[in-house]
């Protein structure tokens, strides 16, 4: 069986996100935990790829790096503001649920 989707939040996604996911028994990182707050956006995706987290933001610079096609474990986008707290954690864990690690590696899912 393959192994469960894990993910990173970077700076721009509210720490309430990472506790409500936490909740419900997903694994998850933030970029202030994992020590990355004044790293760049590549090292951002280098520490998800390394580590096999679907990185989450709001932040479009990463889906402008996904078309330079830099390699990543997979990015979920979503637009600052387009749903409650409540309902970004309910989609996360439905997604998180339903995929595998490697499910959305060098791929965008859009929230």
């Amino acid at each position: 069986m393959a192994a469960r989707m894990r993910l990173h939040l970077d700076e721009h996604v509210s720490l309430a996100i990472a506790v409500g996911l936490r909740r419900r028994g997903i694994d998850v990182t933030t970029t202030v935990e994992a020590g990355l707050s004044a790293a760049s956006d590549e090292e951002q995706l280098q520490y998800t790829r390394t580590h096999e987290r679907v990185l989450v933001t709001h932040d479009a610079d990463f889906l402008r790096l996904h078309k330079r096609n830099l390699p990543h474990a997979g990015i979920v986008y979503c637009h600052q503001g387009q749903y409650s707290l409540g309902e970004i954690v309910r989609r996360l864990a439905v997604l998180a649920s339903r995929r595998r690690r490697n499910n959305l590696r060098s791929r965008v899912r859009f929230l």
